[in-house]
């Protein structure tokens, strides 16, 4: 392993091929220098479904041991399992060993400190890499204690604080875990709710023989569609690895951009939390910001990144912030993103309202029709941005660069930016009501960019 050059490091946690730029070796070290640059006594640890797992964790837990703290272990779990163990427990750090979405053979690290709060490139995490790259961080006179425990339980009793029992009905639920670690959550909520579940794709399996568990990739939604439909369900939910992100499809199998559940779980939260702040990604944003001004709320918009969004609602005190990436954040979480919360607070929603999710979220999708976020592999992103700002702005209403490239018009706006973890220009745009428009801008923007790939 090439400790001088540390590939796995990214913007807001670590990923890569094992074992070629992550193994338990490294793990080791990023272990002690965890410690060292928060001078941690008590450490949770867990993992998801990944065969490297087990050996990373190893190594991991002896460099925590070894630079003297003591390692609680939860084993297999999702992100916001140590999320939820790290503030509810009183941890001073926690740290999940996932991938996430990406395919088999990778594996990865997210770390929080004391209150589940990030640790990204600019709050410790190039710290961190600099101390496994320099090495001196010496092994603490006292070995750390070890040992296993589950927190599963008072885990599951948060989830089911969000909602009220009593409102829900029988609904026909398609869970599809692709193979990740959410089945073992969906079968322990199944035992308090009153939902029909059929669950595909349940059992854990490292091996992913579904493919890799990505709900946004497109082929990878046919099977839970086809499940909602041949099983007549009122909703149908798929996970990502970690299930930190939640899917959304309705009873006819249609899948529902992320976007448009922004919009109802800030709703949803102002119907509870009256006059709060929803902190909101600046891709799509009208929908968002009519209904959460409707809903007498205050929106704000904040740069896309967990990290970036948790910041954010912590300064504002903001009950919910959402991503249309389906990042859902919640300030009863310890402002940490879940991929149970939103469901649970959806099914509620359906069994109150008596809507169907396509009745919930079919007129905003008419009122605010969306590209869907388009990428491109470009050899310049600034250049591509210049380019697209140089031909649009001199008619634009509104222009920002909170995060890339925004510019509003009087029926249709479009936001420009930059990948923060993969070499990507991400292109989305929405229109007021008009899909002939959205489709002629859509394109038109795209002519400009499709200069600049590779």
């Amino acid at each position: 392993m090439d400790y001088s050059s540390l590939s796995c490091f990214k913007a807001y946690d670590i990923r890569g091929r094992v074992p070629d730029e992550l193994d338990a070796s490294l793990a080791l070290r990023i272990g002690r220098a965890f410690v060292s640059e928060l001078a941690a006594k008590e450490v949770v640890v867990g993992r998801d479904v990944r065969n490297s797992g087990p050996e990373i964790v190893a190594g991991l837990t002896q460099g925590l041991r070894e630079g003297g703290a003591n390692v609680t272990d939860i084993g297999l779990c999702g992100s916001e399992e140590i999320y939820h163990a790290t503030f509810s427990q009183g941890f001073d750090g926690g740290i999940m060993v996932t991938a996430s979405h990406n395919p088999a053979e990778y594996n990865g690290m997210k770390f929080v400190r004391s209150g589940a709060a990030p640790i990204s490139g600019a709050t410790g995490l190039f710290s961190i890499r600099d101390r496994v790259i320099d090495d001196k961080d010496q092994c603490h006179q006292r070995l750390g204690l070890y040992r296993q425990a589950s927190y599963q339980q008072e885990y599951i009793h948060h989830l089911l604080s969000y909602v009220d029992v009593n409102n829900l009905k029988p609904l026909r639920i398609v869970a599809d875990p692709g193979n990740g670690s959410a089945g073992l959550i969906v079968a322990e909520l199944a035992k308090h709710l009153p939902f029909q579940f059929t669950i595909i794709n349940g059992e854990p399996d490292g091996n992913f023989p579904h493919g890799v568990p990505n709900p946004l990739l497109p082929e990878k939604r046919e099977a839970t569609s086809r499940a909602v439909r041949e099983n007549g369900a009122d909703i149908g939910l798929a996970w990502d690895g970690d299930f930190d992100r939640c899917f959304f499809y309705d009873a006819e199998g249609a899948f529902i951009e992320g976007y448009y559940l922004v919009g109802l779980l800030a709703q949803t939260m102002l119907a509870r939390h009256a006059g709060a702040k929803i902190v909101h990604d600046p891709r799509l944003i009208w929908n968002t910001q009519e209904l959460v001004q409707g809903g007498g709320g205050e929106s704000v918009e904040s740069t896309t990144g967990h990290a970036f969004i948790k910041e954010r609602m912590r300064a504002e005190d903001a009950v919910y912030g959402g991503e249309m990436s389906a990042h859902h954040y919640f300030r009863d979480f310890s402002y940490c993103d879940s991929g149970m919360i939103p469901w649970l607070l959806i099914a509620e929603l359906i069994c109150t309202s008596n809507l169907s999710l396509a009745q919930l979220v079919g007129p905003r999708i008419a009122a605010y029709p969306c590209s869907g976020e388009i990428n491109r592999r470009v050899r310049d992103s600034k250049a591509a941005m210049a380019a697209v700002q140089e031909h649009f702005s001199s008619h634009a209403v509104v222009e920002k660069m909170i995060d890339g490239l925004s510019l509003e018009f009087p029926s249709w706006r479009l936001n420009l930016r930059a990948s923060n973890t993969e070499s990507l220009l991400r292109l989305n745009i929405e229109s007021r009501g008009n899909v002939p428009l959205l489709q002629k801008k859509t394109t038109q923007v795209l002519a400009i960019v499709d200069t600049f790939v590779n």
